[in-house]
């Protein structure tokens, strides 16, 4: 079995879900959390680095949740 498919169910890296699941069908994107369908339906079975990776996406998109970029990207 490839670790990297298992979900992680460890991970200490915090869900953008803010609790407004609406999909924006003109950007095709969450209007809470800015994720695609296809990251939101990943999200459970990524890395905590890919999280990360994301996570910094997703600041680049707009107002993504403060909170998710109050943690510092783990070491390799």
């Amino acid at each position: 079995m490839n670790p990297a498919a298992v979900p992680n169910a460890y991970s200490h890296v915090p869900s953008p879900c803010v609790g407004v699941c609406r999909m924006d069908e003109a950007n095709r994107r969450c209007v809470g959390c800015l994720r695609s369908r296809e990251e939101i339906g990943n999200w459970g079975g990524m890395a905590d680095r890919e999280k990360f990776v994301l996570l910094a996406q997703l600041a680049q998109r707009g107002n993504a949740p403060p909170a998710a970029f109050t943690l510092s990207l783990p070491d390799a």
